[in-house]
């Protein structure tokens, strides 16, 4: 699968300004996601073994979708969901069960998020799977963020579409307009992952923070293998964190929900 390798720069796509930036500890933070966890897929174990902290991004109704996403949190990993979403190209099959489609109605919309919530333990946020065309879709993107926001759960965009509307979405219902700044392994080598991984290390050192995403799956065992090796090689340049210490820390944002999540 390939995807769109993109970095961003202003407030209204979620890059926090200078003052932000600045942490109390003015560390220089690296989040990296996992995404397409909860399937047994390839890389699984060894992500859910690093020795760091790092970000699983959980794909709900899935075989393994509740042992992984409560055996990542009791390995200190912060847990969010994997949304399945309608991307602009790209095979049905790909995306999953219980994905949001844009022939949907605006209570399908909620309950479908509502249900992939309570389907992934602990889960702390959400992120979008493909979706480069609901990305770009305010009235579905809108609704999202509402039933995020209620259950307490903070939105990443994964950014697959530099039309997504997420960011100033996310800005107007004062939540944390956090995105993706590379994919990690859009292409399944060692030495381009490596590479990707020196300019996210790079992007960190030079603005404070950088998030980043990887795969589980076809690429996993490339990217779990470079992940494990740039945590010593980069040992005292970047701290890798959670991308939850990152919205608490960076935008000041603490989960403060109106409906319970029903999934702790």
């Amino acid at each position: 699968m390939a995807f769109l390798i993109v970095i961003y720069t202003g407030i209204s796509t979620g890059e926090p300004t200078a003052a932000a930036s600045e942490s109390p500890s003015n560390q220089k933070r690296l989040a990296i996601i996992i995404d397409d966890v909860g399937n047994d897929m390839k890389g699984t174990a060894e992500i859910l073994a690093m020795p760091v902290k790092l970000t699983v991004a959980v794909m709900p109704f899935l075989p393994t979708t509740k042992k992984d996403a409560i055996a990542a949190h009791e390995k200190g990993k912060d847990v969010i969901v994997h949304m399945p979403m309608e991307p602009k190209k790209g095979r049905p099959e790909w995306l999953g069960p219980g994905a949001i489609t844009s022939n949907l109605t605006d209570e399908e919309v909620r309950s479908r998020v509502e249900k992939a919530i309570d389907d992934v333990p602990h889960a702390i946020g959400m992120n979008n799977h493909m979706g480069s065309k609901i990305t770009s879709d305010k009235r579905i993107m809108s609704i999202v963020l509402d039933v995020c926001k209620e259950r307490g759960l903070f939105f990443v965009d994964s950014r697959t579409n530099f039309r997504s509307v997420v960011g100033e979405l996310a800005i107007s219902k004062n939540m944390p307009p956090v995105g993706n700044d590379i994919f990690l392994d859009d292409q399944n080598s060692k030495q381009h992952i490596s590479k990707q991984m020196d300019l996210a290390a790079q992007r960190a050192i030079d603005k404070n923070i950088c998030v980043v995403i990887g795969h589980v799956g076809h690429t996993g065992l490339n990217t779990s293998a470079v992940v494990r090796e740039s945590v010593s090689r980069l040992q005292g340049q970047v701290e890798f964190v959670g991308i939850g210490d990152l919205v608490r820390e960076v935008w000041d944002w603490h989960a403060a929900p109106t409906l319970p999540t029903g999934n702790k």
